[in-house]
């Protein structure tokens, strides 16, 4: 598959996590999660030809080029305490 077909599903999928796990006190785990996504594009997009396709450093250029979204806390859980206080 193209590299931009392939760069634009990883971004799409990255953002659906991120939309539903960002929240206040999970961002090292996102952050994480995002380090092992990169892991294995970097394994998956050397394993296209029987030569290896990127070293770390390309690897590193290559994201620059094509950069993944970062996660960024999308619901707060401590201001959404006090608009739901009335149930607690």
């Amino acid at each position: 598959k193209s590299i931009h077909l392939i760069m634009d599903r990883f971004k799409r999928s990255l953002i659906g996590y991120y939309n539903y796990y960002c929240i206040t006190d999970n961002t090292q785990t996102v952050n994480g999660f995002k380090e092992k996504i990169e892991e294995l594009l970097y394994k998956w997009l050397n394993r296209r030809t029987q030569r290896k396709s990127f070293t770390w450093d390309k690897f590193r250029l290559f994201l620059q080029k094509f950069p993944l979204p970062t996660p960024r806390i999308k619901v707060n859980i401590y201001e959404l305490r006090k608009e739901i206080s009335y149930i607690l």
